[in-house]
């Protein structure tokens, strides 16, 4: 079984159920099913090849569900293109990953100029010499049901890091990680054919891992009419949002819009979020405001969205607030020593995993891939603990680790005490080198419109809540703290701007 199988069953079962609630009106799965096949022979058409890459560079939209289940549903490899990236960093993932077909919305063909492969623009293209999706699904609008044979092992996707620490990586995510990230999602969340799934985040991005487990239910994707929050808002208030996996940034805007009301969201079961911390203070804010509907997850672009979970029951104790859930199935999630020992509970180190989420490998980097995935377990980079219930606990990457006067101070802890002060919005906590601590404890803050709070006022708040040794000895204030172009904050840009001569 393939994950394109849980489309098609779904589409067998429920042929009249709305599959992709639009702007413009809806799509049925008998409809979408006809549209998968017939772009899925017009892909092939232009490669027969097995395994061959195909690029998206679209925003949401129908057009972009319909072009990724194609490229599921004949045997070849999705490469997602962020349409917010730059044109520099388009053409790097596409020179490594050599796509034979480019599928694009006719608004980037900008950040693919120079790009090799057979282009096709989403919907109808404008210039009628240029190739179009509606054109290829209409010449094979009778095309049967592709059926491929590869191994689980195969490539389903090669998707990118973000590059925050380095030099973005292609992961080979394989078949069998996407058959575990579809059995997952639709295990720890229940989604059935009632569901209503808002898409607000990117499909690029966190959004595909909810893509093919909402239609394996016969549930239905709301594409929105537009962008920001206030479109977000009048997807669940008019349009019978039931979830939604969003950033933290985005949830903290729908709370904060004018006459924002939990009676905004009527059908709202489930409200993930991902890409970020959410600091214990935040939780109990955004719980106050929707209910007990919050959830989370922590996982990997290595190891997709779901290694662990945190299902809205797991937040009625507040004692969880700061945890990231408990591991899910076809995972183990343990933590090592740096000398690759498996530690015991209650005690810090870096978070490994195993199991069929993980990724095959880095494409065409051998080394790199070695360096991260040894004897089976694939390094995160994170450190943690996990506690004798099992819970996760995240208190930073490895490298983010503050080591000031031969101390370790753990950055999450700082931004956890910071966001329980009122006049926080939102803070990122590091180092920089000093010469008699060797690092100093300094912190980022963005404060809440129309708060007023000064560095000593924060920094006297975390001495009272941590002691000196964890207390900030700068707080640098941001009308607006720096972000990437998916909405994650970049602490490695604020650390860049503080690090150079004014």
């Amino acid at each position: 079984m393939f994950p394109i199988d849980f489309f098609w069953r779904a589409a067998q079962r429920w042929p009249d159920r709305i599959a992709i609630d639009t702007p413009s009106g809806p799509i049925h799965y008998a409809a979408l099913a006809k549209r998968v096949k017939a772009l899925a022979a017009g892909l092939t058409a232009l490669d027969p090849t097995l395994q061959s890459r195909v690029a998206i560079c679209a925003g949401n939209s129908d057009d972009h569900i319909t072009a990724l289940l194609a490229i599921l549903a004949c045997g070849k490899v999705w490469v997602p293109l962020n349409p917010k990236s730059t044109h520099p960093e388009i053409q790097r993932i596409v020179n490594v990953t050599e796509p034979s077909i480019v599928i694009l919305d006719a608004t980037n063909q900008a950040l693919l100029k120079g790009a090799a492969g057979a282009w096709v623009y989403t919907g109808t293209a404008s210039d009628a010499s240029a190739r179009s999706m509606n054109e290829l699904i209409q010449l094979h609008e009778d095309a049967p049901q592709p059926s491929f044979e590869l191994p689980l092992d195969a490539i389903q996707a090669i998707k990118f890091t973000g590059g925050t620490t380095g030099a973005p990586k292609g992961v080979m995510q394989p078949y069998r990680a996407w058959l575990a990230n579809i059995t997952n999602q639709i295990q720890v969340w229940g989604f059935d054919e009632h569901e209503r799934y808002v898409v607000a985040a990117p499909i690029t991005h966190g959004t595909s891992t909810y893509i093919v487990p909402i239609l394996a239910q016969g549930g239905c994707h709301v594409i929105l009419d537009g962008a920001g929050a206030e479109v977000v808002r009048t997807a669940f208030r008019e349009r019978r949002g039931t979830v939604c996996f969003m950033p933290p940034t985005l949830v903290y805007m729908l709370m904060a819009l004018p006459n924002a009301s939990r009676d905004d969201y009527p059908k709202l079961r489930r409200l993930i979020y991902g890409g970020a911390p959410m600091p214990p203070e935040q939780v109990r804010k955004v719980r106050d405001f929707f209910g007990p509907v919050l959830g989370t997850t922590y996982g990997q672009t290595e190891a997709p969205q779901i290694l662990t979970v945190m299902r809205p029951e797991d937040f009625e104790d507040p004692n969880n607030w700061a945890a990231v859930g408990r591991p899910t199935w076809f995972s183990d999630v343990a933590i090592m020593s740096p000398e690759g020992k498996l530690l015991p509970t209650g005690e810090i180190g870096e978070v490994v995993a195993r199991g069929d989420l993980l990724m095959s490998g880095y494409w065409r980097m051998p080394e790199k891939t070695a360096e991260t995935v040894i004897d089976g377990w694939l390094h995160t980079g994170d450190r943690g603990l996990i506690d004798e219930r099992g819970f996760l606990y995240l208190k930073d990457r490895l490298k983010d680790i503050v080591i000031t006067g031969g101390f370790n101070v753990y950055p999450v802890d700082v931004e956890n005490a910071l966001s329980q002060h009122p006049a926080v919005h939102e803070c990122l906590v590091f180092g920089l080198p000093d010469e008699k601590w060797g690092e100093t404890v300094q912190a980022a803050v963005q404060l809440h419109p129309g708060q007023k709070a000064d560095e000593a006022e924060l920094i006297a708040f975390v001495r009272n809540l941590l002691g000196p040794v964890q207390t900030p000895k700068r707080v640098h204030f941001y009308e607006s703290l720096p972000r990437s172009n998916v909405g994650k904050l970049l602490k490695s840009a604020v650390i860049q701007k503080l690090q150079t001569p004014a």
